[in-house]
């Protein structure tokens, strides 16, 4: 295959197959090159035509806690004690800058993700922005 910019789903799907295609190919080798240039074009493509949104800073936070077998109180050197994690897991507190750097830095987590604006309940349950 032909080494070039990806601009449509043809050329997309081709590239795709090629990868496949090369996917065995020998450390070092010229397919192997050819590999890791159609993996950056297949990457550039993909992130101009089917971005992902950053997740929530809250379901990013209880996924996290999810796949590493955390509890809230493992948030608490994080957080603060249980009542503050228990308002920012039910969303009537929001996270402080300071809680984020915590975060990032002891669970090694993106700021960028915790920092994002999310919604809040209200005490009357309903969401308001953070």
């Amino acid at each position: 295959m032909e080494l070039k910019l990806i601009r449509t789903k043809k050329d997309y799907l081709a590239a795709l197959a090629e990868v496949d295609r090369l996917w065995d190919a020998p450390a070092k080798s010229s397919a192997a090159d050819q590999l890791d240039v159609l993996t950056l074009l297949i990457e550039q493509y993909e992130h101009a035509h089917f971005p992902i949104a950053d997740p929530d800073p809250i379901d990013f936070l209880a996924h996290i806690m999810e796949a590493r077998g955390l509890t809230r109180k493992d948030l608490e050197p994080y957080i603060g004690p249980r009542g503050r994690v228990s308002d920012i897991l039910n969303r009537t507190r929001p996270l402080t800058l300071e809680m984020i750097r915590k975060l990032a830095e002891g669970l090694k987590l993106p700021a960028e993700v915790l920092i994002r604006p999310y919604r809040l309940r209200q005490a009357d349950e309903k969401l308001v922005a953070a």
